[in-house]
């Protein structure tokens, strides 16, 4: 689980729960290439270690008298474990509950989401652009790959190799114009920003 803790000097506005580091990295790249900078907009993105520990933030800084702005970002499948987190703090939830909550789904996931926002033949350029191509071409060749569509191929290699998903989420997010950024991304990042 993630260590973080707001300091008392930073005093964020808003808080943006996603489930891991390149998620975080998208997050951050797209409010970059938008022209924004969080930390002085006040909102900061927490990775907490997967979607099961969103009700321990949720404890942490969304409990009664709280005023701090709370988004999050979530894969279908877990829609659930962010709904229970969500009734835990006394909120009831439905699928419209949860975005006027700030809580905001994304398909598969959300490296799923930026490899349909940016195209399967650029995020074949960034992969080319940082010396994996080699890589690439030895895990396309894989039998348990062949079968697979590109989309799904480019999406397994992200994981396959330490710092390859954090490193290649934040190039897909911040090569995307503004009309080509997933939908719960932008969301979640509108509703923290609506704050200032």
């Amino acid at each position: 689980m993630s260590s973080l803790t707001i300091e008392q000097d930073l005093r964020p506005n808003a808080v943006i729960l996603v489930e891991g580091e390149s998620d975080r990295a998208a997050v951050e790249a797209v409010a970059a290439r938008l022209g924004r900078e969080l930390s002085v907009d006040g909102v900061a993105v927490v990775a907490t270690g997967g979607v099961t520990n969103f009700s321990h933030f949720l404890r942490l800084w969304g409990g009664e008298g709280s005023d701090l702005r709370i988004a999050g970002l979530y894969d279908l499948a877990e829609e659930h474990v962010v709904a229970r987190a969500l009734k835990e703090q006394g909120r009831e939830t439905d699928r419209n509950s949860l975005e006027s909550m700030g809580f905001f789904v994304c398909v598969a996931d959300l490296e799923d989401e930026l490899i349909r926002a940016t195209g399967a033949d650029n995020v074949l350029s960034l992969i080319e652009r940082e010396g994996e191509s080699g890589s690439w071409r030895l895990f396309r060749g894989q039998p348990a790959q062949r079968s697979r569509d590109l989309e799904s191929q480019l999406h397994r290699f992200m994981g396959t190799k330490s710092g390859r998903k954090v490193r290649l989420a934040g190039l897909m997010a911040g090569t995307l114009e503004p009309s080509r950024i997933p939908p719960p991304l932008r969301r979640a990042l509108d509703y923290a920003l609506s704050v200032r």
